[in-house]
Parts: C-alpha cells; sequence; structure tokens
C-alpha cells in the first residue's frame, strides 16, 4: 500500500459525523477514496445520507493535517494500518455492517487465522474464574487456536498471560490509542504478545481511552472471532456486551456456569437459561461444538485427494464448511465475496460431486 492511498484512508476515517456505513458508502460510489476528495460538494450530496454537512466537511483541511500526524506516527512506531479492503484486515470482521474502516495493528500474528475464539470476562474474577481461564488455555495447546482479548484486569489478562506462557498466538484489542495503554500496568505483556500475536485499535496512536470506546472495543473482539467463551460475568457488564455482539453476528457464544450465589456468575447462568451460550463444560465440547477436533480433521484427506478439480471458489467454500460445519447461502457468499448467483453455482457442482450437503432453509455442509 503506498504512503498516498493510506493518507487518503486515514483522512476519509477522521470526516466528524461520517459514520462507518457512510463512509463505506462513498468509497462504493466513487470506487476510489482518493476520488471522495476530488469530488466536489454538488457530487458528493447526490450520495444518500450524506448532506451538506458531511459534504463540506470533506474539504476541510484539519480532517488533512490530523491524516500526515497518524500516518508520520504510525511509521515512526512500527503500526501497520489497516483498511477494511485490505487483504490482512480480519476476514470476519468485514461480515459485521459496523466494521471499523481502519484498524491500526503491532505485531507478527495472522488476524485471518484458521480458528480465533474470544475470552472474556468480569474485571473483578474470582479464584475459580481464573483457574478456569488457566484450564481452558492449557487444554487447548494442540487445537491451533489463537486467542483474543481486551488486555482489562481480570479474565482479561488471565487469558492473555496464560496464552503467552503457553506458547499460544493471542491478540488484545485496545480502547483507545497505542500510546495510552490501558491498565498502564498491563503494558509488561506486550512485548511477548507481538511475538506471535499481536495488538490492534481503531483509533490513532495518540487517542486516550474513553468510557464510550469500550463497548465500541468488545464488537471487534465478538467480530474478529469465531466464537465467544465468557468466563465470568456479573449481570451486566463488558463481557455481556460481547457475548450480545457475538450472537447478534451470528457467532458461537459459550459461557461458563457458575455457583447460583455468586455475582459473577449471574451473567453466565443467565446466558445459558436464555439459551444466548452453550455451556461450557470443557475444552473437548467446545471443539466438537465448533468442529475444531481430529473428527472434523479427517475429512480433510479425502477432500485434497479431489482438491485438483475444484475451481478457486469451490476450494475456498469447502475450507469454509470444515471450519464452520454448516453455513447459509448468504452468509457464504459473503465470505467469499461473491454474488449469491456465482455462490449458488459453486455450491451445486460441490453437490453435484458429492462434497457437500443441503439442508433446508438454504443451509449447506461437508457430506
Amino acid at each position: 500500500m503506498n504512503q498516498e492511498n493510506l493518507f487518503y484512508q486515514i483522512a476519509l476515517s477522521r470526516i466528524p459525523q461520517i459514520g462507518v456505513v457512510n463512509a463505506r458508502r462513498l468509497v462504493a460510489y466513487f470506487k476510489t477514496v482518493e476520488a471522495i476528495f476530488a469530488a466536489s460538494v454538488a457530487d458528493l450530496q447526490k450520495i444518500p445520507q450524506i448532506g451538506p454537512v458531511i459534504a463540506k466537511s470533506i474539504r476541510n483541511e484539519v480532517i488533512f493535517k490530523e491524516a500526515e500526524e497518524i500516518l508520520e506516527g504510525s511509521r515512526r512506531a512500527g503500526i501497520s494500518i489497516l483498511f477494511y479492503q485490505d487483504e490482512a484486515y480480519p476476514d470476519r470482521l468485514k461480515q459485521i455492517y459496523d466494521a471499523p474502516l481502519i484498524l491500526y495493528f503491532k505485531g507478527n500474528g495472522n488476524l485471518n487465522h484458521d480458528r480465533l475464539m474470544a475470552v472474556v470476562g468480569t474485571r473483578k474474577a474470582t479464584d475459580y474464574g481464573k483457574r478456569t481461564a488457566q484450564s481452558l488455555i492449557s487444554a487447548s495447546i494442540h487445537s491451533d487456536v489463537h486467542f483474543v482479548s481486551g488486555l482489562a484486569y481480570g479474565i482479561d489478562i488471565e487469558v492473555h498471560k496464560q496464552a503467552i506462557e503457553h506458547g499460544i498466538p493471542n491478540y488484545a484489542v485496545l480502547a483507545g490509542g497505542f500510546q495510552f495503554i490501558y491498565p498502564a500496568k498491563h503494558k509488561r505483556y506486550l512485548d511477548a504478545m507481538m511475538e506471535q500475536g499481536g495488538i490492534l485499535a481503531e483509533y490513532p496512536l495518540f487517542q486516550k481511552p474513553d468510557p464510550r470506546f469500550f463497548p465500541l472495543r468488545n464488537r471487534i473482539i465478538a467480530g474478529m472471532t469465531d466464537a465467544t467463551l465468557v468466563v465470568e460475568a456479573a449481570e451486566k457488564g463488558g463481557a455481556l456486551i460481547t457475548a450480545d455482539y457475538a450472537n447478534n453476528y451470528h457467532r458461537e457464544v459459550f459461557a461458563v456456569p457458575g455457583n447460583v450465589a455468586k455475582l459473577f456468575s449471574e451473567g453466565c447462568n443467565t446466558l445459558i437459561q436464555k439459551h444466548k451460550a452453550v455451556i461450557y463444560t470443557d475444552w473437548a465440547n467446545v471443539c466438537i461444538q465448533m468442529n475444531w477436533v481430529d473428527a472434523g480433521d479427517q475429512l480433510k484427506p479425502s477432500i485434497s485427494l479431489a482438491r485438483n478439480r475444484f475451481t478457486e471458489d469451490e476450494t475456498v467454500i469447502v475450507s469454509l464448511l470444515v471450519r464452520a460445519g454448516e453455513s447459509h447461502l448468504d452468509t457464504i457468499a459473503w465470505k467469499i465475496q461473491k454474488s449469491v448467483t456465482e455462490t449458488a453455482v459453486a455450491l451445486i457442482n460441490l453437490e453435484f460431486q458429492g462434497i457437500i450437503k443441503v439442508l433446508p432453509g438454504y443451509m449447506y455442509r461437508l457430506k
């Protein structure tokens, strides 16, 4: 990505009150980010939801000054800037309507790893919660799962510490810029985290954390992962917000059951009671539910023998279904970035080859 493209991408993200939906609408209409800033105010106002205030603000010199400062500051700090159309941007996150335009990332991990799980919980973790976090991370060593959390006190930092100790790649999503790590005492874990995983944020490096940023941070944690596991949570709190996001994004949610008399079991027990989460009993059960088990992997040898007769789209669909177990036509189309018609043709071909099975309601799975 050249510096000029990055400059305009950052500038787009700095337009006041534009929002990610309108920003994407502009990119879709003008095809390139540069073309947005070259357009006249009259042409900009032709786009739905782009009124005179936003159209004129696109010309604001302050935006360009901020973009220049962010670009230079990120370069000096070794921070990668990922635009939502970039290959390195998390594919799972692209599927949600309010995904950030830009992510700032530092580390060596793969944000599109095949298996990503969020593990979250209360900041006031009990010994029971910490032991559960420790046991699930140690049990996952041979599962090739990478973990995502929020670097907060309690369950979050326990997950990061255990993953580092066991050499498992893990990622922290920040609620501010890289210059303002919160809580500051957790900075000491970042170097080890970045060796195999990394840290990321939707805010530029000089942005201070703000209470309103924390719920927004949680949508990234839920959106960039295959599933969310809530270890401990009170009746209200950030962990339950993350679980709500995951449910809204049609991702799997797991919750650790707890003592009905304990405050920090209420949230998890309610999720399970209301069928908003699968009960967590052990790591093996998670792997079965997510098709992260040897039985699922046994599908791969027979599929790989036939892979030379697959088209590129068919190959991606097979890989997707190996991970997901089953998926809806619309979801598959979105993930492979093809039209529903093109996706349906590829699915029919796979069905004729005896690779997939069609389920009611346009659902598909591997045979």
